[in-house]
């Protein structure tokens, strides 16, 4: 009689994945498919502003402004001024939409992706 070969043969179907290691993969595919832009312009607040937390922790649909990520009127001004040095537009104070550009991550990372200078 012929021993059991420790490794599945090579053309064995593969064998699914558990459940925990299924939902692992999927947290870890999220991050790295995380927009790149949205990224981003989570590292640059977080350095900018030195905020103790992960740029990769930064919630995309948190408030930015108050109860989120606890930013005020000044930081708001600082990644204004962020934004502007970085991809070469300018976050004016008059606005109209200028609540709903800064409400979160995820808003400001889409007007910088329509306003941007390549």
């Amino acid at each position: 009689m012929s021993q059991p070969h420790p490794h599945p043969h090579p053309l064995s179907p593969p064998q699914p994945p558990s459940p925990e290691a299924t939902a692992k993969e999927s947290s870890k595919e999220c991050a790295k498919t995380l927009d790149p832009l949205m990224a981003e312009v989570a590292a640059l607040i977080v350095e900018g502003l030195n905020l103790e937390v992960n740029p990769t922790e930064v919630d995309p649909d948190a408030p930015l402004y108050g109860a989120g990520l606890g930013l005020d009127s000044i930081d708001m001004l600082e990644i204004a001024l962020l934004i502007s040095k970085q991809y070469g537009f300018q976050l004016k104070s008059d606005l109209d939409n200028k609540e709903e550009i800064f409400t979160s991550l995820r808003s400001l990372t889409q007007h910088i992706a329509s306003q941007r200078v390549e």
